[in-house]
């Protein structure tokens, strides 16, 4: 049986041998993503209690961001968080301590750490069911940017280790919290209302002139972003569950008034995660995969980007409307 660090470097050239997997597909891709994250967080939990014991309480270890919709590219930073059902000093700084290794471990893995710190090791992010409870309503009550944006941040969680119930039951908080305070969806519209526009009027791409990237489409804030906000906008609404954009997508799909848009754009959608997920295979690290090299792209890749990018516009100005009209 191999060392703790053995095993970690084991799961560091698995999760290397992404790129070399055949028939790539975001559905694929994330379902390894998620085997190298549980196995990371299971070889640490047995390390961790040879030394801390057994935790002290129920518990459940949660991703989000590109993790949380199941949307991870290649190449991926560290987003995750941890429920705990006791609300005791004893416990959290247990549940930290451990948070501290899960995090250490997955940059060893090759998830470097996250740049916004929203990670278990940030008490922040590791909390009591209670505490979470009292957090999430301070962010729907503080009337700034970045509670809107933690917000938007729990709201794609999707649990891995433990007790799934903590998620979705603190998920529930924020829709019955909305369904009193309309303009809480507002606020969630306005802190994505600024696009950034990938194509003009003329056809032609807007794409980075400086840096390592000149030339290239930033396909995160043009490409992608304008639909997965959009259609987060319409869960949050509507009070789906689902997280990734697609499990949305196919929940709002049930909703009568929102299925011939669902049909549409979840085509769309998909054909987005298929050039996000061929586009990463070539990225040497983490600041690559935002880009899309458009030289790279054939005539009609080039035609469909663009037709894709004006599509994600429309959308988010249905959506727009949509909640605009209450």
């Amino acid at each position: 049986m191999c060392s703790y660090n053995g095993r970690l470097l084991e799961l560091k050239r698995e999760k290397e041998g992404f790129k070399k997997l055949q028939r790539l597909t975001n559905e694929t891709l994330n379902n390894q993503h998620d085997l190298i994250l549980t196995e990371t967080f299971g070889a640490v939990y047995e390390e961790f209690i040879k030394e801390h014991g057994k935790p002290p309480c129920d518990f459940a270890w949660f991703v989000t961001g590109s993790a949380g919709r199941k949307e991870q590219g290649v190449i991926s930073d560290q987003d995750h968080g941890m429920i705990f059902q006791k609300d005791a000093p004893f416990v959290q700084e247990y549940f930290l301590a451990l948070g501290k290794m899960v995090s250490d471990a997955l940059n060893t893995v090759g998830y470097p750490y996250c740049e916004g710190n929203v990670m278990s090791s940030n008490p922040i992010w590791c909390k009591s069911f209670a505490e979470w409870q009292e957090q999430l309503n301070k962010w729907m009550e503080m009337e700034n940017w970045e509670s809107i944006r933690y917000l938007q941040i729990f709201y794609d969680s999707r649990e891995l280790i433990g007790n799934k119930e903590f998620v979705n039951e603190l998920r529930s908080v924020i829709h019955a919290y909305r369904e009193q305070h309309p303009a809480l969806l507002v606020r969630f519209l306005n802190n994505v209302m600024r696009i950034k526009k990938g194509v003009g009027i003329f056809g032609q791409f807007f794409v980075e002139r400086t840096g390592v990237h000149r030339g290239s489409l930033h396909m995160k804030n043009t490409l992608y972003l304008p639909y997965v906000n959009s259609i987060r906008l319409l869960a949050i609404k509507e009070g789906v569950i689902a997280t990734s954009t697609l499990g949305r997508m196919a929940d709002l799909k049930k909703i009568g008034v929102y299925e011939p848009l669902m049909v549409e754009y979840e085509r769309y959608f998909r054909r987005i995660l298929t050039y996000r997920t061929a586009s990463f295979q070539d990225d040497k690290d983490y600041s690559d995969v935002h880009f899309l090299n458009i030289n790279r792209l054939t005539k009609e890749e080039r035609t469909e980007v663009k037709h894709l990018l004006r599509k994600g516009i429309k959308l988010y100005q249905q959506v727009k409307r949509l909640i605009e009209k209450g």
